[in-house]
Formats: C-alpha cells, structure tokens, sequence
C-alpha cells in the first residue's frame, strides 16, 4: 500500500491497524527548539479517544502516545519525531461473523477488489482507528504554531447531525467543549441528545457535518495553482475517514448567490490593515490566505458497522444477509471533530513553513 503520508515541508506518515498491536506517525519537517512533550500531545488525543461517553465506541483504549525520536530534553530537534499509539482493546471476534461478507457502504470490498487480502479485524487501515495517528502529529503540528504564530487558533465543532442543523443565532463558542457532542449550540445539543439515543439503542447509526475555523492565519499562505490552500485543506479533510464532502466558506451555497451578494467588500481598519464586510470565501482567495478565518466544513457519512440487517454478497459471490456486531460510533461526526482540528493545524502549518522558505515575509504593501 502506498501514499500513507501527506505535506511538502511538514511531512506526516502514518502507520499501523485498529486490530494490530500499535499504530502511529512519523513526522518530518518540524523546526528544533520547539517546546514539545507527550503530556501535550496526550491532551489532543484525550479529546478524540473512544469510550468517552455512550454517544461514542464503548472500545476502551487509553491512547497513550509514546515520542521516540526526535525530541530531547522537552524540545524538538529538527529530525524525524517518531510516534507511536499502542492498542490495548481489540476484540477480533467481533468480526469473526463478518470476515466472508462485505459491509454496504464500507471500504471492505474495494479493499478487497484492489488487494486481494482483507483485515477483517475492523477494517485495517480502512479503520478510523488510524486518525489518533493524526491527532497525534497535529499535537506537533500546534506546538510548532503555537512558536511559530501565536495568534493561530483552530477550533472544530458539531453543526449538524442527520437531518438536525444548529441555530447559528444560538451560537456560544463556550458551549463547544460543555457537551458530548462538541457543538456550540446548548439547544442542539439536548435535541441531538434524544435523537442519538433513539439511533443507537435500534442500532443505526447517522451522519455529521463538522466546521473547523483558523482564526489568526496571516495573508499570504498558499500558492495560486498547484498549492492552494483551500485544495490542500480539501485534500486533508476529504482523506478522513467516512468523508463524503467538503466546502471551504459560503461553499455550496456560493452557487445561489449574486456577485453582489457574494463579494466580500474591502475597507481599510483602523490599524492600517485590510478588512472585509464578510467572509463567503473563507479567507481564502485565490488559493492564498486573505487574513480573515480560514473556514472549512465537512460532511460525514453513517458508520456502515450497524446492527440494522442489510444485503450483501460474500467473496465467493454468494447473496447473503448482513448484521454488524461490534462496538461502533453511532455518530461518528463526534470524533471526526478533533481529527478535523488536527488535519487544520497540519495544513496551515505547512503553508506556514513554505510561506517562510519562498518568500519570507509578504512583498505587498497596502496603505
């Protein structure tokens, strides 16, 4: 299997299976002198671990990370920092009833049709189990921003689950990390409550959308063409499991408006620099960072492992029936949102760093 790995200057390789005995990441591309320590990088993954509440797996795993290199005496070196996750909870037989079949909806028979070798064991890298990996390198990612660009600020949240969008009137940023379901509607989220109860205890399962705004990104990063980013953030998110869709800004809704609706007007602020009336391109323009909030959403699909009988083939071609048992996310929205933050953090940190290398500080000056 190839291309496990994605950035230019800031490089991340995962590696390792749900059911394995470890999984992890090796990051490349991080400057020395970084204050980084597993304490920090345990926070992040904290947020994202299963088993947290009975909106989420009841899988049990502690997601410890171990840093094996790269790192010496609380900061970075500049090399390779190695990663690794080990896996304490697996429970292969959950599978066993499944391991002839194909879930609709799931990777297993491309997986299958590509390779002709199938990790039946919850799916293998098909797994979302690989994302702690993720969340695990965009701890590095954030620690590298946080000496780097200060201002930075990147935060994910819950704006729709099914058919159940927030009130964005109600919005109450506070309210993100008050709830299971990390949304910054109060409202919303007793309602998702109820509903997501009522999935779960008929085994079903239901899809998300999850934004994840940069607040503090500088003018300038990205490229016109081939580096925009808006393509890498796309990129990023569309590369998280069960994603099905991804909008930067106004996004789909771009297509309703007039050009008049849609031009974000420009005046000069106060402190001398560029500001915008609104932000339906989602600070970026032209594949290049405007200064505003770098706005991105997502769409998540239904986890296919549900208790739900469905039809299906087996290897040998045979029509057969489908029920998967299991420990599951009924949403698993939820725990795509610190998976959202991390891949963020890894972007806008690796346009930080070609931005640096090509050009330094911006050559325009307005004013």
């Amino acid at each position: 299997m190839s291309t496990n790995s994605f950035g230019r200057m800031f490089t991340v390789t995962t590696w390792g299976e749900s059911h394995g005995p470890a999984l992890g990441a090796t990051v490349d591309g991080c400057p020395p002198n970084v204050p980084l320590t597993e304490e920090m990088l345990q926070h992040w993954l904290d947020r994202r671990k299963p088993g947290q509440n009975k909106f989420t797996t009841q899988r049990q795993e502690a997601d410890e990370v171990e840093i094996l290199s790269g790192v010496f005496e609380g900061k970075t070196t500049g090399h390779p920092i190695q990663l690794m996750i080990r896996n304490t909870d697996q429970r292969s037989k959950d599978y066993s009833d499944i391991m002839e079949k194909f879930r609709p909806g799931h990777a297993d028979i491309t997986y299958w049709q590509k390779y002709g070798i199938r990790d039946y064991r919850g799916g293998g890298r098909s797994s979302a189990r690989e994302t702690a990996a993720r969340v695990a390198a965009g701890g590095v990612a954030r620690a590298a921003l946080a000496a780097l660009a200060p201002n930075i600020k990147i935060t994910g949240y819950m704006v729709q689950m099914g058919p159940h969008k927030i009130d964005r009137n109600n919005v109450d940023m506070a309210q993100v990390e008050a709830n299971p379901f990390w949304t910054p509607d109060a409202k919303a989220a007793q309602e998702w409550e109820a509903y997501l109860g009522e999935l779960r205890k008929s085994g079903n399962s239901v899809g998300a959308v999850v934004e994840v705004v940069a607040s503090g990104v500088p003018a300038g990063l990205g490229a016109p063409v081939y580096a925009k980013l808006d393509t890498d953030l796309a990129a990023a998110m569309m590369s998280i499991n069960a994603v099905k869709a991804v909008e930067i800004g106004a996004g789909m809704d771009a297509a309703a408006l007039t050009g008049e609706d849609n031009a974000d007007e420009i005046f000069m602020g106060n402190d001398g620099q560029p500001t915008f009336s609104s932000n339906h391109a989602g600070g970026i323009l032209g594949g290049i960072s405007t200064g505003q909030d770098v706005i991105c959403r997502f769409a998540v699909k239904p986890t296919s492992s549900i208790l739900k009988p469905r039809q299906t083939i087996t290897k040998s071609g045979e029509q057969t029936q489908i029920v998967t048992k299991g420990r599951h996310d009924p949403c698993v929205g939820i725990r795509a949102v610190p998976v959202g933050e991390a891949m963020m953090a890894c972007v806008i940190l690796d346009h930080l760093l070609l931005h640096r290398g090509q050009v330094g500080e911006n050559q325009g000056l307005i004013g």
